[in-house]
């Protein structure tokens, strides 16, 4: 796998980040950002039994790694009944989520920080049989360390950028370091195969499979909240903003001005990425004239309603039903887009800025199936949503979408065998 004087530099460091790092999670967490209660988690210190049998741990570093990854979950518990799994994630949202959506049999901790003595808290704990990390979430101790213990490691869903290809190959053999660790790596796509070979992965441990998000579950939603929303919405028709950012806000109050010119009772509703920022998304909206309503406080939109703040977490599978045309965010700001299936299995048509990064080999499907439009800015946005509203045209688009959803290989057995072939065999 190679030397690398970056990684061994970053690895002498670590022993003397410890102060630097309890004052980052101290801001985090009066930001909210951060779950008090499970702070110890973030030191390797368990809130929870290891369960008895084999244990496969997966790494994933928010909300969309994490959901892409429960398909695969389900199915590798539904087929071996002695294996558990411990999914470990380093944002709130995304545990949050996970409590409500992990089946039986698996369970969630706050990933440690990536210091010597909280990885190695965590490893003597959990002692997984198998750990699978997802896309480009490769922390320089935790991986070492498990490697160091014997662990197998696969990394899945692999993704890296040409930029931060470009950043790492300035270090020297720090990639090849790290992803010479690794049994397999499973690319997302052939230019991802192509960066990580270059980086210095071995190439007879690469395989191209797709990306488990391309083969996400549909969204899940409660009936009976779908059914009060739409009961309060009535006939208008409606428009989505979906995970937007800090800067996105703004453009999307512009196109709605732009498309009520032309549709006089469109509500738009505004899921932030972030549900604390409802609240701040909100009184800006006002400041500006709107009249709106907030999801966590218990808000339904009336007929007066202009825009509905869906700050609340778990809900997407719910605006994306009801959304006619939904514009996917993080993609307007240079964030690098979020994924496009989710509204393409819900029957929504989709609008995208050209920030994209994340999903680039997604959206260039969906833009040769003319199911996505690639919108420019704020001007343009406006005139895209007038130009999907009607209903024909809606139609159109969300069928094209979801032609291409339902295409490609599935990628989640061909992983799923991957995974199989190296998780110990109980007897061994």
């Amino acid at each position: 796998m190679g030397r690398s004087l970056a990684l061994g530099i970053y690895l002498a460091a670590s022993h003397l980040a410890g102060p630097v790092v309890r004052r980052t999670l101290t801001r985090r967490a009066v930001a909210g950002k951060e779950d008090p209660a499970r702070r110890g988690e973030r030191f390797g210190v368990a809130s929870l039994p290891r369960p008895a049998g084999r244990l496969i741990w997966f790494h994933a570093a928010s909300v969309g790694e994490s959901v892409s990854l429960l398909g695969l979950i389900r199915k590798l518990l539904a087929q071996m009944p002695d294996v558990h799994v411990l999914l470990t994630t380093g944002t709130r949202t995304s545990a949050e989520l996970m409590a409500k959506r992990l089946p039986d049999r698996a369970m969630h901790q706050f990933a440690p920080v990536d210091l010597p003595s909280a990885v190695s808290a965590f490893l003597a704990h959990w002692r997984p049989d198998l750990a699978v990390w997802t896309e480009s979430e490769l922390w320089p101790v935790m991986l070492t360390r498990t490697h160091a213990r014997g662990c197998p490691m696969l990394l899945v869903n692999a993704r890296v950028s040409a930029r931060s290809a470009r950043r790492m190959r300035w270090l020297g053999g720090y990639a090849a370091s790290l992803l010479g660790r690794f049994e397999r790596i499973l690319a997302q796509d052939e230019e991802v195969f192509q960066r990580l070979s270059r980086l210095g992965a071995d190439p007879a441990k690469l395989e191209v499979t797709g990306s488990l998000k391309d083969t996400a579950e549909a969204l899940p939603y409660d009936k009976s909240a779908l059914a009060k929303v739409r009961s309060a919405i009535g006939g208008r028709t409606v428009w989505l903003a979906a995970s937007t950012h800090p800067g996105e806000e703004a453009m999307v109050s512009h196109a709605h001005s732009t498309a009520r010119r032309r549709f006089q009772a469109l509500l738009a509703i505004i899921a932030p990425r972030h549900p604390e920022r409802g609240p701040q998304i909100a009184q800006m909206l006002r400041n500006e004239g709107w009249k709106v309503s907030l999801r966590s406080a218990g808000e339904l939109p009336d007929r007066n309603t202009d825009i509905y703040i869906a700050d609340t977490l778990g809900e997407m599978g719910l605006w994306y039903r009801i959304a006619a045309v939904s514009f996917v965010g993080g993609s307007l700001v240079p964030i690098g887009g979020h994924n496009p299936f989710e509204p393409a299995l819900l029957g929504s048509a989709i609008l995208t800025g050209p920030h994209v990064d994340n999903f680039e080999t997604a959206y260039a499907r969906f833009r040769e199936g003319d199911a996505a439009q690639i919108v420019d800015d704020a001007e343009d946005l406006g005139r895209q949503l007038v130009a999907t509203l009607p209903p024909d045209r809606a139609a159109a688009r969300a069928t094209a979408a979801w032609a291409v959803s339902s295409e490609g290989a599935n990628v989640v057995q061909r992983v799923e065998d991957v995974i199989r072939r190296h998780l110990p065999d109980p007897a061994a």
